[in-house]
């Protein structure tokens, strides 16, 4: 597999890729389970993947990845990374294993701060292969392993090496600066982990601060009980209408009367939940099993 990365043109901002970012979420959840996800709580240390110029190149390069390898929870892989000239950042050979080869663009002789970002995308691709774990689509695979990268512990870093000034484009991977964000905060959310202090890159902390912003709307849109007063007059204006009334609602009603049901995403894993309209109510996620504070 093949990783975008590196100077380039303009970078693209925003969340076009949200959709598939969230199913990816939710596939890792059915995959692994929510205690599986939880098992990743450890993250990648930004010093585990420091890599300076008076390092020995492949022993530094091995280093780093073998560092990515456990924050991923792949002990028995072992990576062979190997430099040459290329257009992409890095690509993997997907095979049986237990080692996997890693070629990597030849710009990461010199700029070895970045190298951890690369890497990173590539073990995410041998774990969701050892998991049997892809999207039909390559380029909604690619992104659900950006997703999976961060979601679980390592992809940081590929927000990290975002840079973008009047001279300088540099981004990895193919989700946005922003999405790379709204994943990093939701796995903030769930682990009570705050990653603020990890970003060496202004612009990156800027990217999740904006991404921050959206997974923290998640968590207070209606039927939730979190959602503020004109959400909530929205709210009720749909339900007695029985349709949403605006662009971006992701609530929907069934049914009529008694019988009326309302369904929407959960917040932490993205799966749909089908509940009565029934007032104020606690509900369970059967997927993530986060228990949810409602008003229906």
């Amino acid at each position: 597999m093949t990783q975008k990365g590196g100077p380039t043109g303009p970078v693209e901002h925003g969340f076009p890729h949200l959709e598939t970012v969230r199913a990816s979420v939710t596939a890792l959840f059915r995959r692994l389970s929510p205690d599986g996800i939880r098992a990743y709580d450890t993250p990648l240390a930004p010093a585990d993947a420091a890599f300076g110029p008076g390092d020995d190149l492949h022993l530094g390069a091995q280093r780093v990845a073998s560092a990515v390898v456990r924050a991923l929870r792949l002990p028995d892989a072992r990576m062979v990374v190997a430099f040459r000239p290329m257009q992409e950042a890095a690509t993997v050979e997907l095979a049986a294993g237990p080692e996997y080869f890693v070629e990597v663009n030849d710009r990461f002789r010199t700029h070895r701060e970045d190298l951890g970002a690369a890497l990173s995308h590539e073990v995410a691709h041998v774990l969701l292969h050892r998991l049997g774990l892809r999207f039909p689509a390559t380029a909604d695979d690619e992104i659900l392993t950006d997703t999976a990268a961060v979601y679980l512990g390592a992809g940081w870093l590929l927000l990290d090496a975002y840079r973008e000034d009047r001279l300088t484009h540099q981004k990895f991977g193919y989700l946005t600066p922003e999405e790379f964000g709204y994943v990093l905060a939701q796995r903030g959310r769930l682990l009570g982990e705050d990653p603020s202090a990890w970003f060496t890159s202004p612009r990156a902390y800027e990217a999740y601060v904006r991404g921050r912003a959206l997974a923290d709307r998640d968590h207070r849109r209606a039927p939730l009980a979190a959602a503020g007063p004109a959400a909530r007059l929205r709210y009720a204006r749909d339900r007695r209408a029985g349709a949403p009334s605006g662009r971006g609602a992701q609530y929907r009603f069934e049914g009529r009367g008694a019988g009326m049901r309302v369904t929407f995403p959960c917040p932490v894993c993205h799966q749909r939940l089908r509940l009565p309209v029934a007032g104020p109510l606690r509900a369970r996620c059967g997927l993530c099993r986060t228990v949810l504070e409602c008003a229906t």
